[in-house]
This record gives C-alpha cells, structure tokens and sequence, in this order.
C-alpha cells in the first residue's frame, strides 16, 4: 500500500515530495520547511538545539560544541511525530549540521512510534545522488514514474544551459559557504559551475564542504567571487559579510577589483539539493553569463555585491 501520511525532516525532501504531486501526503515537517508556502502550514516536529540567530562563527561555534558533547543538533519532538502517526519519514544522512539526521531519525523510531513508519534517508553528494534520492522518494511513495519524469525534466533543463555557455569565456570561481570560519562549497556545487560555463578553483565535486583560510582564497585569486552561506537568505548573508570584507586583504582580490562579487540564496537555493537546483544553476548562468541568460532571479536567487 502505498504510503498516506509522510513526515519529511529536511526541506529539500518536502520540496520532492512536492514535486512529485505528493504534497497532499505531507502530515508533518522540519522546522526548516519554507517551500511550497502551503507546507508552513504543517506541524513542525523539530527545532534547533542553538540559536540560529546569531552571526555565523557564533553559530559555528555552538554547532561544534553539541557535536563536541555527542550530542544531536537539532531536537526530534517525540509526542508530536507519534500522533501524526507517519507510515513514511524521510531525512538525511548527508550532514548533522543541515537537517534531522538519520540516527536521530532511527531514536525516534525506537522510542516508540506506533506507525512503524518506513524511513528513506537521502545522500545527495553530487548531482548524481541528487538525481538517485528524488527516484528513490518516489518509489517509497509507490510513483517510480513521476521520479523518473521529474529528473528528465531538470536535466534537460540543465544541459540546455550548458550547451548555450559552449565556447564562451570560462571564469575561475570560488564559492564560499560559510564566513565564519571561511568554508568553500562542495558536492554538487563544483558541477553546477562547470554547467554554468565555469570552473572551480576551491572546491571539490563529490566531497563536503571544507574549512578553507583567506590566504588561500587569495592564493587562488579567482575572478568571480560567490558568497552563499548555508542557511542564509540574501539579506542574511549581507548582514554577516563583516568578517570577510573587512580582511585586510579583501580589497586587492581581482574579483573584488573587478566587481564580480556574488552574494546567493544559500536557504533557498544553494545549499538545498531538490528540484531547484535547476535555479540555482540559473542564477549562476544568469550572473556570470549575462549575456546570453536572463532568467528573472536577480534581487531574489542571487544579487551583486555592492
């Protein structure tokens, strides 16, 4: 029988689940679960240990103490998950800082929940695996098809803008995830720039994010510059630029020189592995190619630092 009340503990998978005309499944979700706007209207069955308000090394700092401690990240609310009585969870092995985890998961579950609901726990550490949990969530959902058709959707979408960057001039690029520490973006990042027409001088396809140093930013000297630090909105990510922009060596970076300093969506888009990856890629295309790509996201998806 095919699952009736779905749980999801990570918002790229309610996107999915969404995605895949499932939403009226949707019973319950993380507390990060923003997209579609109707799923706010869902109970949320977690919350963050730590204060997610204050600037990013505070955030840093608190995140490395729980885990320091053994301790979880984020917090499952037991009594709420059982009375929504969820017959399919799904959360994430990926990383314990971005969403429920899978032992936290697993807790839950031999804590006593009378559904005995199946769990799928996505892995997206590349494009690829990204493609893998979206036909894997919909199996678990009993629509293998509508998985299928929705990842040739986003991947002719994807080739159509990396056949129109062929031939065109490719930047270096280095793609910040946090500021405080400095963290370069992995996993699936590196690829989409190299879909977008350009290459990645910091970071790693297939491998998490990393803590990096300024003096290696600057060895790298690429000439477009994107900030997108995880979990952050645009206005967010403004707001805590201080420690990067104030480095002493920032000014005499070439892509700050040359004005190609990128600030993206890191909630919305960025860092969150669903179907709108193909935006991000868009908002990457659209920034550093503005001549041949104009896909509206400017001011929401991405904006130039100025």
């Amino acid at each position: 029988m095919a699952p009736r009340r779905v749980v999801t503990l990570l918002a790229s998978g309610t996107e999915i689940v969404c995605a895949l005309d499932c939403g009226d499944r949707l019973v319950g979700r993380s507390h990060e679960c923003d997209f579609p706007a109707s799923v706010r209207a869902l109970p949320a069955v977690t919350r963050p240990r730590f204060d997610t308000s204050v600037t990013s090394g505070a955030i840093d700092r608190s995140v490395r103490d729980l885990v320091e401690q053994a301790l979880s990240v984020y917090l499952v609310d037991h009594e709420r998950l059982a009375a929504l009585a969820p017959d399919l969870l799904v959360t994430q092995v990926q990383c314990e800082v971005c969403a429920v985890s899978l032992k936290d998961v697993e807790a839950a579950v031999a804590a006593g929940l009378a559904s005995r609901p199946a769990i799928v726990s996505m892995k997206p550490d590349a494009l690829a695996d990204l493609f893998a949990d979206m036909r894997m969530i919909a199996s678990a959902l009993d629509v293998p098809e509508r998985g299928v058709q929705l990842v040739t959707r986003l991947r002719a979408r994807m080739r159509a803008i990396a056949d129109r960057v062929v031939g065109r001039a490719r930047p270096r690029v280095a793609c910040i995830e946090w500021i405080e520490p400095l963290m370069v973006a992995g996993n699936w990042t590196p690829e989409l720039l190299v879909l977008a027409g350009a290459d990645d001088v910091l970071g790693v396809a297939g491998t998490h994010a990393g803590v990096t140093t300024f003096d290696a930013l600057a060895a790298a000297d690429p000439d477009t510059i994107w900030i997108t630090p995880c979990g952050f909105d645009l206005a967010r990510t403004r707001a805590e630029l201080a420690p990067l922009v104030t480095h002493p060596g920032w000014s005499t970076l070439r892509a700050v020189r040359e004005g190609r300093v990128f600030l993206g969506d890191g909630n919305a888009y960025f860092n969150r592995p669903g179907p709108r990856v193909v935006e991000t890629l868009e908002c990457l295309a659209e920034a550093m190619h503005p001549e041949a790509f104009r896909f509206g996201h400017e001011g929401s998806g991405w904006a130039r630092l100025s």
